[in-house]
Order: C-alpha cells, then sequence, then structure tokens
C-alpha cells in the first residue's frame, strides 16, 4: 500500500458512508457501502489474497473518495445512486428493467389488450412485469380464447367493415361492427382484470349465475356463451393447478455465477400460474473469476432495488440469499415512498411445497442458461483467438478479452431513412448495450460513403474507449475514409479493414482490404474470415433494425410496402383476410399462401421477411 491510501485510511471515520475507488483520469471503478468507513477500506489493502476482480481494480486505483451518511441503509441508498449514475466497471452492473414487457389494456370505449413496454403513465391498464414476451402473449391468448377481447389496433378496428378471422375462430367477440354492445364488452373487461388479479372463485360464481338467468329467461344462445366460458376457464385452472396455491401471486429470483459470468433468473407466478423466467446476465461481470457470497450478494441486492423502483411489489417474494433479503428489508424501511409500498411482502428464503417447486424449477433454468453461456463464450473465444493470431499479435488471456472491436455498416431503403450502426465485441461476447445506431443527417441519399463519413466523425469526436480493431462493411473506398477520420483526430494505433462482399454475397467468399500499415497481412484464413463475417453481420442486421423502426414511425407505409412482389392490390387483400399486420405476422406460409394473388412461394418471402 503506497503512502497516500495509507494518510487516506488514516482519515476515514468509523462511521456508515459510501466510498469510491477512481482510476486514470477520474474514471470510477467502484462505488461501495461499509457500515465502517475505515474497516471496510482498510480491508482492500490487507495482506490476504483477493480474487482476479478485485486485483485487476486495485492494480488501476488512483484515489480513493468517501461520504458519510448517517445508517447503513442510507449508504444503501446512496450507492444504489451513484452505482445508477456513475456506471463503474468494477461493480455488478444489469440492463435497465425497462426490458420488461406489460400486458395493456386501453382506455377505450371497447379496450384492446396488447404486448407493451415503455412508459406507464397513461390512463391504461398495465399487469406485470412479466418474465418474458411470451408470457404476456400467452395471457392475451388465454383472455381471447375465454373473455373474447380484441387485440387489433385502433386504426384496424375503427375502419373493419366486416367481422375479422380472430371473430371466425371465436377468439373476438367483433365490437368493431356492433355484434357485442358496449355494456356486455365492458363486462368481459371486467372479468379479465379479475382473471389477471387471480380471482377465479368470484367470476365462477359470477359466470354461473349469469348463465341459471339467461336459461331460467329462456335466453340459451347467452347461456351457452357463460357456459362456454365457465368450461374454457376450468380447463385452464385444471391445466395450470392454480387452485392448489394459498399465494397466488409472487416473484422469485435466483442468483448464480459459473465462476464467469455472474447472473440472476427472474420467474414470475401470476394467479397460481407459472409464467416462466428471465435470465439478466451482468454487462462486466466477465473474467470477475468469483462465486463468492459477498459478489452475488451485491449483485441480487441492485438487481431487486432496481426492478421494484417503480414496480408494484407482489405479497410474496422469493430469494436464494439471505443477505440480499437483509439489505432489500433496509432499502423498503427507508424508501417506502420511492418504491411505492403500499404492504411490505413476504420475503422467503427458504420456500416449501409449491413454492418450493417453482424456485428450484427457476434455478434448473439459470444453471442451464450459465452452461450456455459459458459454451457460446468459449466458441467467441476460439474464433477471436482465429483473428488474433491472423493479425500477428502476441497477446495473453487478459489483454484477449480487452480486446476491443467495433464495426459500422450503412444501411438505407431506397436511399431513405439511413442509417449507420456501430456493433461492439468485448470480453468474448457481443457488447449489446454498447451497440450505437447513427442516424445520417447530413449525407445526401444513397450517398453511403458520405453517410459512412458523418457516422465515424461523430463516433470519433466522443470521449471514448477507442477500439484496437475497426471493421468497415465495403471496400477500399469506405476504407479509406475509416484511415481519413482516424487520422483527422490522430488515432493511430486502431487496425482498420474493410470487408467487402464475396461473389453471390455468400459468406466466405468475401475479400478483405487492410489499412496502409498492415497491408501486407494478406487474405485471412477461413476461420478468421467466418469471425469477421460473423460481426459484419450482426452490423448489417443492427442497421436494419434502426432503419426499419424509424420508417414504421415517420412513415403511413407498412412492412408489406418493403416485401418486393407486394403492390397494393396484394396489400389490400392481405390486410382484408387477416385483419391487420398484428394477425399478418402471427400467420403461417400456408395461411398467407390462402390469400388470393400470393403464391407458395411470394408467402415464403413474406413470412421469412417479417420474421428475419
Amino acid at each position: 500500500m503506497s503512502q497516500k491510501f495509507a494518510d487516506i485510511i488514516n482519515i476515514l471515520p468509523k462511521t456508515p458512508g459510501v466510498y469510491k475507488f477512481l482510476g486514470s483520469d477520474k474514471e470510477v471503478l467502484y462505488v461501495g457501502k461499509a457500515k465502517n468507513l475505515k474497516k471496510r477500506v482498510s480491508s482492500y489493502f490487507s495482506k490476504g489474497s483477493h480474487g482476479p476482480r478485485t486485483s485487476h481494480m486495485l492494480s488501476k486505483l488512483v484515489s480513493i473518495e468517501f461520504s458519510e451518511v448517517r445508517s447503513e441503509s442510507e449508504a444503501l441508498l446512496l450507492e444504489n445512486n451513484l452505482i445508477k449514475t456513475l456506471v463503474p466497471r468494477y461493480n455488478i452492473l444489469f440492463r435497465d428493467d425497462k426490458s420488461y414487457p406489460l400486458l395493456k389494456i386501453s382506455n377505450h370505449k371497447f379496450p384492446r389488450i396488447s404486448f407493451f413496454r415503455g412508459n406507464t403513465e397513461t390512463s391504461d391498464k398495465f399487469f406485470g412485469p412479466y418474465p418474458n414476451a411470451w408470457a404476456v402473449k400467452e395471457s392475451i391468448q388465454l383472455l381471447q380464447k375465454i373473455f373474447k377481447l380484441r387485440d387489433c389496433r385502433d386504426s384496424v378496428f375503427s375502419n373493419r367493415s366486416r367481422p375479422c378471422i380472430q371473430y371466425q375462430i371465436n377468439r373476438c367477440s367483433a365490437p368493431c361492427v356492433g355484434l357485442i354492445s358496449e355494456t356486455h364488452y365492458a363486462e368481459d373487461v371486467t372479468r379479465s382484470i379479475s382473471f389477471l388479479n387471480g380471482n377465479f372463485s368470484e367470476i365462477f360464481e359470477e359466470l354461473t349465475v349469469l348463465m341459471e338467468e339467461a336459461a331460467k329467461f329462456l335466453k340459451f344462445e347467452k347461456a351457452k356463451e357463460y357456459r362456454d366460458q365457465i368450461t374454457a376457464l376450468s380447463k385452464i385452472i385444471q391445466r395450470n393447478n392454480m387452485e392448489s396455491s394459498n399465494d397466488k401471486d409472487c416473484d422469485i429470483f435466483v442468483v448464480a455465477s459459473n465462476g464467469i459470468f455472474v447472473a440472476i433468473n427472474t420467474a414470475t407466478v401470476k394467479g397460481g400460474r407459472y409464467l416462466g423466467d428471465k435470465i439478466s446476465f451482468a454487462h462486466n461481470s466477465e473474467r470477475m473469476g468469483l462465486n463468492s457470497q459477498e459478489v452475488l450478494t451485491e449483485a441480487l441486492t441492485y438487481f431487486l432495488i432496481q426492478y421494484y423502483e417503480k414496480k408494484v411489489l407482489p405479497s410474496v417474494i422469493i430469494v436464494n440469499n439471505k443477505s440480499a433479503i437483509e439489505n432489500f428489508n433496509k432499502w423498503l424501511d427507508l424508501s417506502p415512498k420511492e418504491a411505492g409500498i403500499q404492504k411490505k411482502p413476504r420475503l422467503i428464503f427458504a420456500p416449501r411445497s409449491e413454492q418450493g417447486n417453482w424456485a428450484e424449477l427457476a434455478k434448473q433454468n439459470l444453471t442451464q442458461a450459465l452452461v450456455r453461456k459459458a459454451l457460446e463464450a468459449n466458441s467467441l473465444k476460439d474464433r477471436l483467438q482465429y483473428l488474433i493470431s491472423f493479425l500477428g499479435l502476441d497477446l495473453d488471456d487478459e489483454q484477449a478479452l480487452r480486446f476491443r472491436i467495433e464495426c459500422f455498416d450503412v444501411s438505407h431503403l431506397s436511399g431513405e431513412a439511413t442509417y449507420c450502426s456501430c456493433i461492439v465485441f468485448q470480453n468474448c461476447t457481443l457488447q449489446t448495450t454498447k451497440y450505437r445506431k447513427y442516424k445520417i443527417k447530413t449525407a445526401k441519399a444513397n450517398d453511403d460513403y458520405g453517410a459512412l463519413k458523418e457516422a465515424l466523425h461523430r463516433r470519433f469526436r466522443e470521449a471514448q474507449e477507442i477500439p484496437d480493431l475497426l471493421i468497415i462493411d465495403g471496400g477500399k473506398g469506405q476504407l479509406a475514409i475509416a484511415e481519413e477520420i482516424l487520422d483527422n483526430n490522430s488515432i493511430l494505433d486502431v487496425i482498420t479493414l474493410g470487408i467487402a462482399k464475396g461473389e453471390g454475397r455468400k459468406v466466405g467468399l468475401e475479400t478483405v482490404f487492410f489499412d496502409k500499415r498492415n497491408k501486407d497481412l494478406g487474405q485471412p484464413d477461413q476461420n478468421a474470415l467466418m469471425f469477421l463475417a460473423y460481426l459484419r453481420d450482426e452490423a448489417h442486421r443492427y442497421a436494419i433494425l434502426g432503419m426499419r423502426n424509424y420508417k414504421r414511425k415517420t412513415s403511413k407505409k407498412s412492412i408489406l410496402d418493403e416485401i418486393e412482389g407486394i403492390g397494393a392490390v396484394r396489400k389490400k387483400r392481405l390486410l382484408e383476410r387477416f385483419g391487420g399486420l398484428r394477425e399478418i405476422e402471427k400467420a403461417s406460409v400456408d395461411e398467407l399462401s390462402s390469400v388470393n394473388g400470393v403464391s407458395l412461394a411470394l408467402a415464403g418471402k413474406i413470412y421469412s421477411y417479417i420474421h428475419q
């Protein structure tokens, strides 16, 4: 320990607080909390051995800052806020919880049920969060089977003149053409909300009374509708064993590490139905090499806080880490207003019976996900090593992990909605949270050179980490632009290459062009070339995603207008046949080919384009 750090430790108080480890240029490496600041910070400089994560962090440590607070709970809150604001590279960080999907019932005369992500501060009703998109879609399908609520967009709903296929297959009551009254539809919406809240016995009793009344007054068709709803509800309840659980709603969180990655599985149970789970991997847990309870507790604590900051708490939360439960309890006690807490949930560490089965299932799924992640990382590590060897670089394992690759690709639709993507590969994996999409503002239409130049200029004028390898989708012209931008920004140590598509755009036939300093490298072998093509294809996929999203937001055209062979007549027939784009997206190739004028080949083309 240097004299500088010894002096800092000497002035540290023995009170609760938060400390920051800073690297060069005041970069925040790590933020931590402590019940006793002096004791906690001193432990980093003790003679005991540290894991690779801590050792690597200490090797970059330049200075230490700290803040005192009144209690350990306040330290937890402050630490959480600093981690979200500063995003330190050695804290275990997860994606923002915006990615969790919701089920929405719109505020409409005839409400629509739909899948939703985003801001919930509207007059619509929201249910969730659900662990994945499948869970939301399955719930929507159940509501359609039982209560026949519409799922079409308002624009489709207001312009229909006859019932769509959803009505024909008994999944919608066709309020768009007046086949159900507003009052009766509202009753179905109310029952749907009760269903989502797990009030099954109330729905049964209500439907049974209505069925008997309808039969009594000889309204047999109406009685049959109620009977069908009761039957459908009974089958679903029996299939999902809904009535066997006392606590029908609970969230389950399981944290684990395989020594390489830290991951958390979030499982959701609504109304006794296990709705599946969602695996979240820490952004920067690669190569941390830690299975310690301290790291797992830190990861799960802040994941729970982040998850519930803007969500309604369930009655029961099952967690597989005792220390995380204690920390989360402190946060609940100190921040009821921020968390929107009406009543504290019951936190369970060792669940039994059915809850125990759910927790075990979540644990098994997480274990399998960690195995798959490790296999994927090994595969990408081998691919990276082929490329490093071809480039003639002498890198050890640590340097290879830090080796940063960026790949750029330009995409546009007939000169419109031009985007340039930048994807990042580092730590033997695609760093999706570091991806960028540059909407081209100044370059002329169809000017790929100008678009690339604008995107690279914007990228390298930013004070961000510089890549070790820069890949450009294109030939000598695009490569020259990249070299020009790097030279203008005095960036000299980046290997730059362009990868041009081969004959028939077949993978494996590409030609690679290198910058002036590396022009003697020649052509890469097949292993290195396939890895370069893999990165190029990922950049292309991301660029197309940006272009399509923009076009759909700013144009009245639909995705059907982008498909060669779909004109105004075929588009009209497809929309009339299926009722809207959502239904077309659900349709199979055979269903698409049943439309007049759509051949089997064109149907396959439509299906491939929509689902690529």
